[in-house]
């Protein structure tokens, strides 16, 4: 499959070109700078799939510990730089143009790690060779977006169609680890939107995950209620974390965020990232 510059190639205006010219700048500023990054968003989906579709931003991924030194990096090339929620993304720009940084998923879950780049695919951008990040990744992160305004699991459905047959299937299951059932309900989900398609998975990885849901059928109520709802929608659960005593699966020591974390998220609700 060949690999897109851009995921609209029919778009020559010339909003479109000053947009291509300044991330490659913000790709060269960071090779030159050192900075280990990999493409994700977009690019890295158009890749995998073949489905090419319209963006305005530009996602890039690094680890945590690498942030700063990226926003220093863009800084000196002359973009305004900023840490827009501190668990998990920043952004730079010029003007109308700008990237994200992404070091973490929205909820806590998803921390770039060095397996992301040690499972990178090689890839081309803007005529560039910069890694991608992996598919097993992408899978993992947007199998968690479910809020009103956003929903990435047609996305996770495309990548298992378009890779299932090629992904490291012992990992992504690692990966979603005690979450395991978000997984295990987007492959029941691939079997409706594919009925007539070979399922995208090998039978071991759906009798694996059928026999974890079998034993939680007779599994003893637990004492402490917990919330995961809003690991997937971070304002269509708070009711009940906020007014039916449910605890927050995303906060400590449940989850990997604070309570100051997660009253910033929140107060975030309805603007864009």
């Amino acid at each position: 499959m060949p690999t897109p510059d851009h995921p609209t190639t029919s778009d020559y205006s010339e909003h479109a070109r000053e947009a291509r010219q300044f991330y490659r700048s913000v790709l060269v500023s960071l090779q030159e700078g050192g900075v280990p990054f990999l493409v994700g968003g977009a690019y890295a989906y158009a890749r995998y799939t073949g489905i090419k579709r319209p963006t305005k931003d530009f996602d890039l991924f690094v680890r945590p510990e690498d942030f700063p030194r990226t926003l220093e990096v863009l800084a000196a090339a002359g973009l305004e730089t900023e840490s827009s929620f501190p668990h998990w993304l920043g952004k730079a720009g010029l003007g109308e143009h700008f990237v994200d940084i992404i070091y973490n998923s929205g909820n806590g879950v998803a921390r770039v790690d060095d397996a992301w780049f040690t499972h990178a695919v090689p890839g081309e951008v803007f005529a560039l060779s910069v890694p991608l990040a992996p598919p097993e990744e992408m899978i993992w992160s947007k199998a968690f977006v479910m809020e009103r305004e956003r929903y990435d699991g047609a996305d996770v459905i495309h990548l298992l169609h378009a890779r299932g047959q090629l992904l490291d299937w012992p990992r992504l299951i690692a990966r979603f680890g005690e979450h395991w059932l978000i997984l295990l309900m987007n492959l029941v989900l691939y079997g409706f939107v594919y009925p007539g398609d070979p399922h995208p998975a090998p039978r071991w990885v759906y009798d694996d995950l059928l026999d974890r849901w079998r034993a939680t059928l007779d599994a003893p109520p637990s004492r402490d209620q917990v919330c995961r709802g809003t690991l997937i929608s971070r304002e269509q659960y708070l009711v009940d974390v906020l007014a039916r005593g449910y605890l927050d699966a995303r906060q400590e020591p449940i989850g990997t965020m604070t309570a100051a974390e997660i009253e910033d998220w929140t107060r975030a609700i309805g603007q864009k990232e």
